[in-house]
């Protein structure tokens, strides 16, 4: 294609880039936020699959084969820890009004300058070689569109002098982007909806785009994936990439295991994700859809890696560099507008990762070395600035250029000599030295400040000397017998094979020497370290922040006792003017409405000014400003970085006394539930006890007073006789019953009761449980009616314990219906089961009462007015039998057509069908 219209057509991607970013950022000054989305917010985390994903996965299985997947399945596990670790982080920095993976860990770290500036220059150093992989990806792709791009004529190649090339030109336009929208504002702890609603859109396109790639190549080109995987594994080269040995061999199996933990670590410690997925964030929440939304991503994105990889060496063969397939398969199937759509997915990958990176980094070096350095070396010229914000916008927008020049400078004289994922993986090993002091410092309360700063500096060079000056050798910047001979010809400092440990990939190596120094310096010097009061009072925010963390048990000595008059020293007039100066008269009013200038700060306002300037200069140079801010007959700075050190530890100490008192009065809320539920328990007990004795005692008194009559009198006559005896044999029934009920309810609570669960036929189970109880409606004159259709279908039930379930509702029936009442027993089909139901004419039970009746003990009827016959375990074993058969018991009103005049009640239930039963429900 001419370099033309693939120019043109970038140029107007862009151009749409910034129409959306600048509609985004005017939605949410109208109130109507874009990012308030948990979608945007899952899609902004995809500025993770940067051109390493578009362009070097392929290149990556080209000879690894599905060694490509480990830069995504650390992602992936990690989003798996999202509810303890992600949320735990989100919280902390909203409190702590972080801006970057610099102030977090300088805040947690007893907000030290020097861990923040050491943090800020690691992670530049590391991902400038990152950003030139962003640049490299889009000049090579766009020299492959254009068949050499605008070097052909003499233009603006990627050979031709520096700053007149193609990389030039997209690093100026996406420093442009970067300021226009990242770097509008001082206050970085606020959220840049113009660039997350960019970044979103950017994820879909390069999506959609990498999908319609695939799609042509395997439906297009090879009809098929059949065809397409019979063709490679026809070539022994492309064949070999099926085997397991390329990806998981002995060398291979190290590279997916420093992989996968580098890449889980470059997702929280890069300073884009961490800026999109803590600083961006607007509601933790959203997690909870990124949890799944995000991995669901990273699988459509790599669904066609291999596919394509494999056809675009079938197709080239070594012609052409395995990273341009999703360029070049296009341009060879003759479907230009699919190669510029795959340049356009390509140039999103890029744009996101550079603009977001470049904010990201151009806060930390502003916050953590820029300001600290004006307020040490030019602390009066900057309090003679009546307003410092234009100046301090100036070196982040200054950073931001700088930044994307080093990444061009990178591309133009080393990137040459690597592959795209080889570029990031030596970004991704840089960055993971932050990971021991982050994750370590969220829930290690030991852990300190000179801990912190030597893991972090001992990882760093060690990075730097095992993968970092080799890439130097590699590109001709140092002899090449560094890497063989190692410095001076000391062989065992050869950095791919330090201290003659050999055999490993200089990845894998790289990863084990530094997090063995990092983790190492980092756990040793804490341990023999002792923390000040603002380190302690910073652990214990960080570590406390969630409540499943363990509990507080300081063994350091306490604080030092804050002086009697330090608290009137500073007051709300000097805060307001010195968060003014930063913020903004407006802000600075709303911040302290209604407190007296000239009264005294106090802690909780000194710390809220702290938190309102760590969102502007970060959370360690907050307090050297608000100490230099505030005037010198007020206070001077030594004495009030000594007040905001009290004043954390006072606020963290005050912070786990309300923790322990929230927690107290959750348990003493729990015990005086329980205590209520025992008393209520112990209630009914009683009243149990009370019901059985009578319920025992009625039908033993009358077996023995009958038995003596009989006794004492011999020649009573037959028929009072036979009277007497059967009034015995049914009180003797009637006292066998009681007790079963109880030891029935005593085997179930023990779970000894015999289950004998079989396929049945309800219709005859409830026929049987009908004839038993026939007797009694007669008897009391009840009208029983009963509709079981022959043609239920069977269920998975005991018989015995259906009748039994099915007898105690119809004597409850029985108990409860008025002499010349109605009773109706039905059974019906439902979907997955049958239902049974039991409708009576009696007084009903009352709404309050529908759950109650189905425990233990429990009776329907007033105490004072009696109760009805019976333990009160008659329908708590029914629902118990009920349960495990797996149905469902309850009651309701009685229809209209039995209640007549009276409430009535409607016991019903459910049984599972049989296995025959619901296969033959399916089919119909």
């Amino acid at each position: 294609m001419g370099w033309g219209p693939v120019l043109g057509a970038a140029l107007a991607y862009l151009t749409a880039l910034f129409a959306v970013a600048h509609w985004a950022d005017r939605r949410q000054a109208a109130g109507r936020s874009v990012i308030a989305s948990p979608t945007v917010y899952a899609l902004s985390l995809a500025v993770y699959c940067t051109t390493w994903t578009f362009y070097g996965s392929v290149g990556r299985a080209a000879t690894q084969g599905i060694g490509f997947l480990p830069v995504y399945l650390g992602p992936t596990l990690l989003m798996l820890l999202a509810p303890l670790l992600l949320r735990k982080i989100l919280r902390i920095a909203k409190e702590q009004r972080t801006t970057s993976i610099a102030d977090f860990l300088a805040s947690r770290y007893g907000r030290s300058p020097l861990l923040g500036g050491l943090v800020a220059v690691t992670a530049t150093v590391g991902v400038v070689p990152y950003i030139a992989l962003q640049l490299k990806a889009v000049a090579v792709s766009f020299d492959v569109l254009t068949g050499g791009g605008l070097s052909a004529d003499g233009g603006l190649g990627a050979g031709a002098l520096p700053f007149l090339d193609h990389g030039f030109l997209i690093a100026a336009v996406m420093a442009l982007f970067a300021i226009v929208f990242g770097a509008r504002q001082l206050d970085a702890a606020e959220h840049h909806p113009g660039m997350v609603a960019a970044i979103a859109l950017e994820s879909l396109v390069k999506l959609v785009a990498f999908l319609a790639v695939g799609v042509f190549v395997v439906w297009g080109l090879f009809d098929g994936p059949g065809p397409l995987f019979a063709a490679a594994a026809a070539h022994p080269d492309l064949a070999r990439l099926f085997d397991g040995e390329a990806a998981l061999g002995s060398t291979a199996a190290g590279v997916w295991v420093a992989t996968t933990l580098l890449s889980a670590a470059a997702m929280l410690c890069l300073p884009r994700q961490f800026q999109v997925m803590v600083i961006e964030a607007v509601d933790e929440r959203h997690l909870d859809r990124a949890v799944w939304l995000f991995p669901l991503y990273l699988l459509l994105i790599n669904l066609f890696v291999l596919p394509v990889t494999l056809a675009g060496l079938a197709t080239f063969g070594g012609r052409t560099d395995p990273d341009l397939f999703v360029v070049a398969l296009p341009l060879e199937g003759g479907v230009a507008w699919l190669a510029l759509l795959a340049f356009l997915g390509g140039l999103s990958a890029a744009a996101g990762m550079i603009v977001v990176e470049s904010v990201a980094l151009s806060t930390m070096l502003c916050n953590e070395l820029a300001v600290p350095l004006l307020l040490r070396f030019r602390p009066a010229a900057l309090a003679r600035s009546a307003d410092p914000a234009p100046l301090l916008l100036a070196i982040r927008r200054g950073a931001i250029v700088a930044i994307l020049l080093l990444g061009y400078a990178y591309f133009r004289l080393a990137g040459s000599a690597y592959a795209l994922v080889s570029i990031g993986l030596i970004s991704f090993a840089a960055v993971a030295q932050f990971a021991p002091a982050l994750v370590g410092g969220l829930y290690w309360r030991g852990a300190t400040r000179r801990g912190a700063i030597g893991g972090v500096a001992a990882g760093t060079l060690v990075w730097a000397y095992t993968l970092l000056l080799p890439s130097f050798a590699r590109s001709d910047w140092l002899p090449a017998s560094f890497i063989a001979d190692g410095p001076w010809g000391v062989t065992v400092l050869r950095p791919y094979a330090l201290l003659g440990l050999e055999g490993l990939d200089p990845l894998a190596h790289a990863l084990f020497w530094s997090a063995l120094a990092n983790i190492g310096a980092y756990v040793a010097l804490s341990l023999f370290d002792s923390p000040d009061g603002a380190e302690r009072g910073q652990a214990a925010a960080f570590v406390g922040m969630s409540a499943a963390a363990a509990p507080f048990t300081d063994t350091a000595a306490p604080p030092p006792a804050a002086s009697a008059d330090w608290r009137g020293a500073a007051s709300v007039g000097d805060l307001v003017r010195a968060v003014a100066r930063f913020l903004g008269p407006q802000r600075a009013e709303q911040a302290f409405a209604g407190a007296d200038p000239q009264e005294p700060a106090g802690p909780e306002r000194l710390r809220a000014a702290e938190r309102l300037l760590a969102g502007v200069l970060g959370g360690a140079s907050a307090r050297v400003a608000l100490a230099s801010a505030v005037s010198a007959e007020a206070v001077d700075a030594a004495e009030l970085l000594r007040m905001l050190d009290e004043t954390s530890d006072v606020i963290a100490h005050s912070r786990q006394l309300e923790q322990k008192t929230a927690d107290l009065e959750r348990a003493t809320d729990a015990l005086r539930a329980a205590n209520e539920r025992l008393t209520e328990l112990d209630r009914l007990k009683d009243d149990f006890l009370s019901t059985v004795t009578h319920e025992l005692r009625t039908p033993l008194t009358s077996i023995r007073a009958l038995s003596e009559i009989l006794h004492d009198d011999p020649g009573l006559d037959t028929a009072q006789r036979q009277e007497f005896l059967a009034v015995i044999i049914k009180e003797s029934e009637r006292l066998t019953r009681l007790i079963n009920q109880v030891l029935d309810m005593a085997k179930i609570e023990a779970g000894a009761l015999d289950w004998r669960i079989e396929a049945i036929d309800p219709a005859d189970t409830l026929a049987q449980a009908v004839a038993a109880t026939e007797a009694l409606f007669r008897e009391r004159g009840i009208d029983l009616s009963v509709d079981l259709p022959r043609h239920l279908p069977r269920v998975r039930a005991d018989a015995d314990r259906v009748i039994q379930v099915a007898v105690n509702l119809l004597s409850n029936a029985a108990k409860f219906s008025p002499r010349g009442g109605r009773t109706r027993i039905s059974a019906r089909p439902i979907d997955g089961g049958v239902r049974v139901t039991v409708a009576d004419s009696g007084p009903g039970v009352a709404r309050k009462d529908r759950k109650l009746v189905f425990d233990r003990f429990r009776q329907s009827g007033d105490t004072l007015t009696g109760k009805p016959a019976g333990t009160g375990l008659g329908l708590a074993i029914a629902k118990r039998i009920v349960e495990h058969l797996g149905g469902r018991i309850g009651v309701e009103d009685a229809p209209a057509a039995i209640e007549e005049e009276t409430a009535g009640a409607t016991f019903w239930f459910t049984l599972p069908l049989a296995a025959d039963s619901a296969e033959t429900e399916a089919t119909r």
